[in-house]
Protein backbone atom coordinates (compact mmCIF):
# COMPACT_ATOMS: atom_id res chain seq x y z
CA UNK A 1 0.00 0.00 0.00
CA UNK A 2 2.85 2.07 1.30
CA UNK A 3 4.50 1.79 -2.48
CA UNK A 4 1.56 3.02 -3.83
CA UNK A 5 2.00 6.57 -2.88
CA UNK A 6 5.94 7.05 -3.60
CA UNK A 7 5.12 8.59 -6.98
CA UNK A 8 3.66 11.29 -5.02
CA UNK A 9 6.45 11.79 -2.65
CA UNK A 10 8.54 13.80 -5.82
CA UNK A 11 5.37 16.04 -6.65
CA UNK A 12 4.97 16.69 -2.96
CA UNK A 13 8.49 18.16 -2.99
CA UNK A 14 7.87 20.64 -5.97
CA UNK A 15 4.66 22.14 -4.54
CA UNK A 16 6.74 22.69 -1.58
CA UNK A 17 9.60 24.02 -3.25
CA UNK A 18 7.17 26.51 -5.51
CA UNK A 19 5.10 27.23 -2.59
CA UNK A 20 7.83 28.81 -0.46
CA UNK A 21 9.48 30.78 -4.00
CA UNK A 22 6.00 32.32 -4.54
CA UNK A 23 5.78 32.89 -0.61
CA UNK A 24 9.13 34.55 -1.43
CA UNK A 25 7.90 36.40 -4.39
CA UNK A 26 5.01 37.73 -2.16
CA UNK A 27 6.87 38.74 0.66
CA UNK A 28 8.83 41.34 -1.49
CA UNK A 29 6.28 42.71 -3.61
CA UNK A 30 4.26 43.36 0.18
CA UNK A 31 7.67 45.51 0.81
CA UNK A 32 7.36 46.91 -2.80
CA UNK A 33 3.86 47.94 -1.76
CA UNK A 34 4.04 50.84 0.85
CA UNK A 35 1.65 53.13 1.19
CA UNK A 36 2.70 56.36 -0.33
CA UNK A 37 3.50 58.42 2.86
CA UNK A 38 6.41 55.10 3.83
CA UNK A 39 7.95 55.66 0.38
CA UNK A 40 10.62 58.30 0.55
CA UNK A 41 11.76 59.96 -2.40
CA UNK A 42 15.34 61.56 -2.90
CA UNK A 43 15.63 63.27 -6.27
CA UNK A 44 20.06 63.17 -7.53
CA UNK A 45 20.95 65.76 -9.76
CA UNK A 46 23.77 68.10 -11.08
CA UNK A 47 26.68 66.30 -13.15
CA UNK A 48 28.84 63.66 -13.23
CA UNK A 49 30.08 63.16 -9.88
CA UNK A 50 26.38 62.55 -9.10
CA UNK A 51 25.70 60.41 -11.83
CA UNK A 52 28.99 58.46 -10.77
CA UNK A 53 31.94 57.61 -13.08
CA UNK A 54 33.65 55.07 -10.36
CA UNK A 55 33.66 51.24 -11.88
CA UNK A 56 30.77 48.90 -10.70
CA UNK A 57 32.09 46.24 -8.30
CA UNK A 58 29.90 43.62 -6.77
CA UNK A 59 29.07 45.66 -3.69
CA UNK A 60 27.51 48.07 -5.99
CA UNK A 61 25.14 45.30 -7.65
CA UNK A 62 23.75 44.17 -4.21
CA UNK A 63 20.29 45.53 -3.86
CA UNK A 64 18.37 46.43 -0.68
CA UNK A 65 15.27 45.28 -0.50
CA UNK A 66 13.79 48.32 0.38
CA UNK A 67 15.95 50.84 -1.96
CA UNK A 68 14.45 51.41 -5.86
CA UNK A 69 15.56 53.71 -8.40
CA UNK A 70 13.48 55.26 -10.92
CA UNK A 71 14.65 53.85 -13.98
CA UNK A 72 15.12 55.52 -17.83
CA UNK A 73 11.62 54.11 -18.20
CA UNK A 74 9.87 55.68 -15.41
CA UNK A 75 9.66 52.47 -13.69
CA UNK A 76 10.54 51.51 -10.34
CA UNK A 77 12.81 48.63 -9.78
CA UNK A 78 15.72 47.73 -7.28
CA UNK A 79 18.45 49.82 -6.87
CA UNK A 80 21.72 48.99 -8.28
CA UNK A 81 24.60 50.31 -10.00
CA UNK A 82 24.89 52.30 -12.34
CA UNK A 83 21.74 53.80 -11.76
CA UNK A 84 22.54 57.10 -14.49
CA UNK A 85 21.96 56.63 -17.71
CA UNK A 86 23.22 60.12 -18.83
CA UNK A 87 26.38 58.43 -20.89
CA UNK A 88 27.34 55.34 -21.60
CA UNK A 89 30.54 56.11 -18.97
CA UNK A 90 27.85 55.82 -15.88
CA UNK A 91 29.19 53.98 -13.04
CA UNK A 92 29.28 53.84 -9.06
CA UNK A 93 28.12 57.46 -7.54
CA UNK A 94 26.59 58.38 -4.13
CA UNK A 95 23.12 57.61 -4.83
CA UNK A 96 23.03 53.94 -4.32
CA UNK A 97 25.33 54.26 -1.03
CA UNK A 98 23.07 57.04 0.11
CA UNK A 99 19.94 55.33 -0.30
CA UNK A 100 20.77 51.97 1.63
CA UNK A 101 22.02 54.18 4.57
CA UNK A 102 18.70 55.84 4.55
CA UNK A 103 16.98 52.72 4.60
CA UNK A 104 19.20 51.11 7.31
CA UNK A 105 18.22 54.19 9.37
CA UNK A 106 14.99 54.35 8.86
CA UNK A 107 13.88 50.36 9.17
CA UNK A 108 9.78 51.24 8.55
CA UNK A 109 9.91 53.04 5.34
CA UNK A 110 11.25 52.16 1.52
CA UNK A 111 13.63 54.44 -0.39
CA UNK A 112 12.81 55.79 -3.93
CA UNK A 113 15.77 57.22 -6.18
CA UNK A 114 15.48 59.06 -9.11
CA UNK A 115 18.85 59.75 -10.82
CA UNK A 116 18.57 62.71 -12.61
CA UNK A 117 22.22 64.38 -13.23
CA UNK A 118 23.58 65.08 -16.40
CA UNK A 119 27.56 64.79 -16.73
CA UNK A 120 29.43 68.04 -17.61
CA UNK A 121 26.16 70.05 -17.35
CA UNK A 122 27.14 73.95 -16.50
CA UNK A 123 24.25 75.43 -13.42
CA UNK A 124 22.84 77.35 -16.54
CA UNK A 125 21.59 74.18 -17.80
CA UNK A 126 19.48 73.22 -14.75
CA UNK A 127 17.07 76.23 -15.66
CA UNK A 128 13.87 75.67 -17.33
CA UNK A 129 14.45 75.06 -21.10
CA UNK A 130 18.30 75.00 -20.83
CA UNK A 131 19.64 72.23 -22.88
CA UNK A 132 22.79 70.61 -22.32
CA UNK A 133 24.82 69.78 -25.30
CA UNK A 134 26.97 66.71 -24.43
CA UNK A 135 23.59 64.52 -23.51
CA UNK A 136 21.57 65.94 -26.04
CA UNK A 137 19.10 66.85 -22.71
CA UNK A 138 17.23 69.45 -21.24
CA UNK A 139 18.43 68.15 -17.72
CA UNK A 140 16.06 70.96 -15.22
CA UNK A 141 13.15 69.96 -17.55
CA UNK A 142 13.75 65.94 -17.90
CA UNK A 143 14.55 66.27 -14.23
CA UNK A 144 10.87 67.82 -12.77
CA UNK A 145 9.29 65.48 -15.34
CA UNK A 146 10.37 62.79 -13.37
CA UNK A 147 9.94 64.04 -9.80
CA UNK A 148 6.17 64.55 -11.31
CA UNK A 149 6.24 60.64 -12.07
CA UNK A 150 7.94 59.71 -8.85
CA UNK A 151 5.46 61.86 -6.66
CA UNK A 152 2.54 59.99 -7.69
CA UNK A 153 3.63 56.60 -5.69
CA UNK A 154 6.09 58.87 -2.64
CA UNK A 155 6.65 61.91 -0.83
CA UNK A 156 10.12 63.80 -1.85
CA UNK A 157 12.06 64.16 1.06
CA UNK A 158 15.17 65.47 -0.39
CA UNK A 159 17.35 66.34 -2.90
CA UNK A 160 21.17 65.68 -3.35
CA UNK A 161 23.29 68.40 -5.61
CA UNK A 162 26.72 67.74 -6.50
CA UNK A 163 27.49 70.22 -9.39
CA UNK A 164 30.07 72.82 -9.92
CA UNK A 165 33.05 71.22 -11.86
CA UNK A 166 31.66 73.22 -14.94
CA UNK A 167 31.04 76.02 -13.00
CA UNK A 168 34.89 76.45 -11.75
CA UNK A 169 35.57 79.34 -14.10
CA UNK A 170 36.66 83.53 -13.33
CA UNK A 171 33.03 84.38 -15.23
CA UNK A 172 30.82 81.97 -13.35
CA UNK A 173 31.58 81.66 -9.86
CA UNK A 174 30.33 85.52 -8.59
CA UNK A 175 26.82 84.66 -10.07
CA UNK A 176 27.05 80.64 -8.94
CA UNK A 177 24.99 81.73 -5.36
CA UNK A 178 22.47 83.54 -6.99
CA UNK A 179 21.87 80.32 -9.36
CA UNK A 180 21.49 78.22 -7.00
CA UNK A 181 19.10 79.92 -4.58
CA UNK A 182 16.83 80.14 -7.62
CA UNK A 183 17.33 76.44 -8.54
CA UNK A 184 16.43 75.03 -4.98
CA UNK A 185 13.52 77.59 -5.03
CA UNK A 186 12.03 75.81 -8.23
CA UNK A 187 13.16 72.37 -7.11
CA UNK A 188 11.38 72.81 -3.68
CA UNK A 189 8.17 74.21 -5.39
CA UNK A 190 8.42 71.12 -7.87
CA UNK A 191 8.94 68.74 -4.64
CA UNK A 192 5.69 70.32 -3.19
CA UNK A 193 7.14 71.66 -0.50
CA UNK A 194 9.13 74.79 0.31
CA UNK A 195 10.77 73.44 2.95
CA UNK A 196 12.35 70.41 1.93
CA UNK A 197 15.97 69.68 2.62
CA UNK A 198 18.60 69.68 0.15
CA UNK A 199 21.99 68.87 0.17
CA UNK A 200 25.00 69.93 -1.27
CA UNK A 201 27.91 68.42 -2.12
CA UNK A 202 31.48 69.58 -2.22
CA UNK A 203 34.11 69.33 -5.12
CA UNK A 204 37.29 67.29 -4.26
CA UNK A 205 40.21 68.09 -3.25
CA UNK A 206 41.87 67.02 -6.17
CA UNK A 207 39.78 69.29 -8.72
CA UNK A 208 40.59 71.99 -6.28
CA UNK A 209 44.00 72.01 -6.66
CA UNK A 210 44.43 71.89 -10.27
CA UNK A 211 41.52 74.42 -10.85
CA UNK A 212 41.84 78.07 -8.75
CA UNK A 213 38.21 78.68 -9.02
CA UNK A 214 37.02 75.64 -7.93
CA UNK A 215 37.48 76.81 -4.43
CA UNK A 216 35.28 79.47 -4.97
CA UNK A 217 32.94 76.90 -5.71
CA UNK A 218 33.11 74.96 -2.48
CA UNK A 219 32.93 78.04 -0.43
CA UNK A 220 29.68 79.13 -2.36
CA UNK A 221 28.09 76.25 -1.47
CA UNK A 222 29.42 75.73 2.26
CA UNK A 223 28.58 79.44 2.75
CA UNK A 224 24.83 78.88 0.86
CA UNK A 225 24.37 75.82 3.52
CA UNK A 226 24.63 78.10 6.39
CA UNK A 227 22.51 81.47 5.22
CA UNK A 228 19.70 79.03 4.25
CA UNK A 229 17.27 77.46 6.01
CA UNK A 230 16.93 73.09 5.21
CA UNK A 231 20.23 73.15 3.48
CA UNK A 232 23.22 71.56 4.30
CA UNK A 233 26.81 70.88 3.03
CA UNK A 234 29.18 67.59 2.19
CA UNK A 235 32.33 67.67 2.40
CA UNK A 236 34.27 65.83 0.11
CA UNK A 237 37.38 66.40 1.74
CA UNK A 238 40.10 63.49 1.73
CA UNK A 239 38.52 61.81 -0.74
CA UNK A 240 40.34 60.47 -4.06
CA UNK A 241 39.28 60.75 -7.78
CA UNK A 242 39.60 57.05 -9.81
CA UNK A 243 42.84 58.27 -11.89
CA UNK A 244 41.47 61.17 -13.94
CA UNK A 245 41.63 64.12 -11.20
CA UNK A 246 37.73 64.97 -12.04
CA UNK A 247 36.03 62.14 -10.73
CA UNK A 248 35.92 60.07 -7.64
CA UNK A 249 36.70 57.08 -7.11
CA UNK A 250 34.16 54.13 -6.51
CA UNK A 251 34.89 53.65 -2.59
CA UNK A 252 35.08 58.09 -2.33
CA UNK A 253 31.51 57.83 -4.32
CA UNK A 254 30.85 55.46 -1.44
CA UNK A 255 31.73 57.22 1.11
CA UNK A 256 30.42 60.46 -0.43
CA UNK A 257 27.08 58.39 -0.19
CA UNK A 258 27.20 58.22 3.61
CA UNK A 259 28.40 61.69 4.25
CA UNK A 260 25.02 62.61 2.10
CA UNK A 261 22.83 60.52 4.22
CA UNK A 262 24.11 62.14 7.42
CA UNK A 263 23.81 65.35 6.44
CA UNK A 264 20.23 64.42 5.42
CA UNK A 265 19.35 62.54 8.65
CA UNK A 266 21.38 66.02 10.23
CA UNK A 267 18.15 68.42 8.72
CA UNK A 268 15.57 65.62 8.91
CA UNK A 269 15.66 65.52 12.43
Amino acid sequence: MRNNYLWAIPLLVLFCFFSACNQSVNQKEQKAEVSKEDFHIYILIGQSNMAGRGKPGKLDTIPHERVFMLNKNNEWELAKDPMHFDKPVAGVGPGLTFGKMMATLNPQVNIGLVPCAAGGSPIDSWTPGGFHEQTKSYPYDDAIKRIEEASKKGVIKGFLWHQGESDSKEEKVGSYKMKLAELVGRMRTAGGNEKIPFVVGGLGDFFVQKNAFAAEINSTLETFAKENENVGFVSAKNLTHKGDDTHFSSASARELGKRYAEVMMDLQQ
